[in-house]
């Protein structure tokens, strides 16, 4: 089944603590739709992302669909996402083991900021979620920028 907009919809920003072994507490409302299969992956911007089964699919997809033999940029893409991503299981309290590497590579310590971002879970290192949200702290200029996609 492929993931459809407004179907498993991610919204909202909290802040969670990471464990010493890794482990991240899932806000209670997201853990229906990362319940099962889901995936975690180096994404965008310098964060992680969390995809549950169906989004993970859809992406992968779109991927495979991708020129990847003939378009360097379409194969860097691939490997950012595939060669860091690995599936995660909630456990019984609704928490996620991180892998080590890419708690390291993001610099996830102690504290994540968890954002949902339609079909994905964004996971931002909290100083590096407060420079990315200043820079859309300028209302004229956000503006400015959203014209362009057409809303």
């Amino acid at each position: 089944m492929d993931w459809e907009p407004g179907q498993g919809v991610f919204t909202g920003e909290y802040r969670h603590a990471i464990d010493a072994k890794g482990r991240l507490a899932v806000p209670a409302r997201f853990r229906a739709e990362l319940a099962g299969d889901a995936y975690v992956c180096r994404w965008l911007d310098g964060c992680l992302a969390i995809f549950p089964r169906a989004a993970w699919e859809e992406l992968a997809g779109r991927i495979r669909s991708l020129a990847t033999v003939g378009d360097t940029t379409a194969r860097s893409f691939a490997r950012h996402i595939f060669s860091s991503a690995f599936p995660i299981e909630l456990d019984a309290q609704g928490r996620v083991l991180l892998p080590a590497a890419l708690r390291e590579s993001e610099g996830l310590a102690t504290e994540a900021v968890v954002v949902g971002l339609l079909d994905h879970v964004e996971l931002w290192p909290p100083q590096r979620w407060a420079q990315y949200t200043a820079g859309m702290a300028d209302a004229d200029e956000f503006a400015t920028r959203l014209a362009g996609l057409g809303i």
